[in-house]
């Protein structure tokens, strides 16, 4: 595609309660030059973080498992899901911000974290881009409880897993969380575990 140009763009607001879902009518330059009047809406959550918490000598991991009401009215039966650390950057640096949600969540306080790749999640439709880490825990860094910001209403079960384990949960259908799978795949294929 060697146009791609859009015009005339009107934006239209159809819901504030959470986060922002907007309307936007626009016109966008076809291939062969012709224009066509387009309608899409955009759901704006803002932007994430995500982290895959990793103990090489350990060879385990951590993931979180909460309850998830999208995933609940689209067929998962309990609606809980496995999924590494991840949260809203809120106005935060994004590596500010997994730091912080990774002490909320699972009460460990990592110091160094590395940014990985970043990645545009369900583009036909929402705006967030989410950058994601890897990070390395031990049983020393444990600070806290962990189980998320009461203030978030978030019920997060700490969960520690043989990383092998985890892979065979993705192959087994129970990690279906793309950012979770993606980390999961970027430590395999860069042999995190060796």
């Amino acid at each position: 595609m060697k146009n791609g140009t859009v015009k005339n763009i009107k934006e239209e607001l159809l819901s504030d309660h959470w986060y922002t879902l907007n309307k936007f009518t626009f016109e966008y330059q076809k291939e062969n030059g012709t224009w066509e009047k387009q309608v899409r809406e955009v759901y704006d959550r803002g932007n994430g973080a995500a982290i895959l918490l990793y103990n090489r000598a350990k060879g385990t991991v951590i993931l979180t498992k909460q309850f998830r009401m999208p995933t609940y009215v689209n067929g998962n039966p309990t609606g809980m899901m496995i999924e590494v650390c991840a949260g809203l950057l809120d106005g935060d640096h994004p590596e500010d911000c997994i730091k912080k949600e990774v002490e909320e969540e699972t009460g460990y306080r990592v110091n160094d974290v590395k940014k990985v790749f970043e990645s545009y999640m369900s583009p036909g439709s929402v705006s967030e881009i989410l950058h994601f880490f890897i990070g390395q825990y031990d049983d020393q860094m444990k600070v806290g409880e962990g189980g998320g910001a009461a203030h978030e209403t978030e019920n997060i079960e700490i969960l520690e897993y043989a990383f092998d384990e985890a892979m065979d949960l993705v192959l087994q259908g129970n990690i279906k969380d793309a950012k979770t799978i993606m980390l999961l795949q970027y430590a395999k294929v860069i042999g995190l575990f060796g």
